[in-house]
């Protein structure tokens, strides 16, 4: 049975927002005291952005080849909007007070909206907007 890729997307797409949840949530709660949110994030997103290449690449859109071509593009994907991720969760949860978890949750569905587009259009693309 072949599972239709937007399907494969949201499959992924669920790890991915659960590994970089608890990533990120892990990061905040061992390391809250000693380092600045934003070095955490950068840390954890890093990690993130690594794993949902992977599964993006190999169990979503099927590519060969072009490896770090197309991290890069990732790359590029996310590099658009997780800068604007990081800030928000730094003003939800320094100067709205917002739990971390709370706000984390918020930001991941607009997230996973974004990167589909940006993959299925530039990074995985067989012909990418350039």
């Amino acid at each position: 049975m072949k599972i239709p890729r937007k399907i494969r997307y949201l499959l992924a797409g669920g790890w991915n927002a659960a590994f970089a949840y608890s990533i990120s949530n892990g990061f905040y709660y061992l390391f809250f005291k000693q380092v600045h949110i934003i070095a955490l994030l950068i840390a954890a997103n890093i990690l993130a952005i690594s794993m949902a290449f992977l599964t993006h690449k190999v169990f979503v859109f099927k590519t060969t080849g072009n490896w770090w071509r197309e991290y890069m593009r990732s790359y590029l994907v996310y590099g658009t909007s997780t800068p604007i991720g990081i800030v928000m969760l730094w003003l939800m949860t320094d100067f709205a007070a917002i739990p971390f978890w709370i706000a984390q949750g918020g930001i991941i569905p607009i997230m996973v909206i974004f990167s589909y587009i940006g993959h299925s259009r530039f990074t995985f693309a067989k012909k990418p907007i350039t």
